[in-house]
């Protein structure tokens, strides 16, 4: 069984929060759990967040949408391309999460122990 990790982080690359998903769910899934209660004034994203719920609840809340556009889109939206250079931080992030072995292996056998795991390592990676 694989997991995956949705992050959300700050304008710098700090994890915000985070949320573990299986390995094999669609990822926008579970944006709107994750975004719930935190205000922004933009979303920065790849494609796999291009869905138009997400885009609904973005405008609703006043939030500059920068996701790239899915290929099969029919009419695209227009999007900060000088803004979306910034995504490379949340790529960071993972990097650096990887870093650490028992990230990178997904060594803890529990979810809670897991998620206690990646508090621990982006608490470190924010005291560097």
């Amino acid at each position: 069984m694989t997991t995956k990790i949705l992050a959300l982080t700050d304008a710098l690359g700090n994890l915000v929060r985070f949320r573990l998903m299986p390995g094999q769910r669609f990822d926008a899934v579970d944006v709107p759990p994750l975004i719930e209660g935190v205000s922004f004034d933009a979303l920065i994203a790849d494609k796999a967040f291009d869905s138009n719920a997400i885009i609904a609840d973005l405008d609703a809340r006043g939030a500059k949408v920068v996701i790239s556009q899915h290929p099969r889109r029919s009419q695209a939206l227009p999007i900060d391309d000088e803004m979306y250079k910034w995504r490379h931080l949340i790529e960071n992030l993972f990097c650096k999460l990887k870093e650490f072995k028992r990230i990178a292996l997904r060594a803890d056998k529990t979810d809670k122990s897991f998620s206690a795991m990646i508090h621990l390592v982006a608490a470190v990676i924010n005291s560097r």
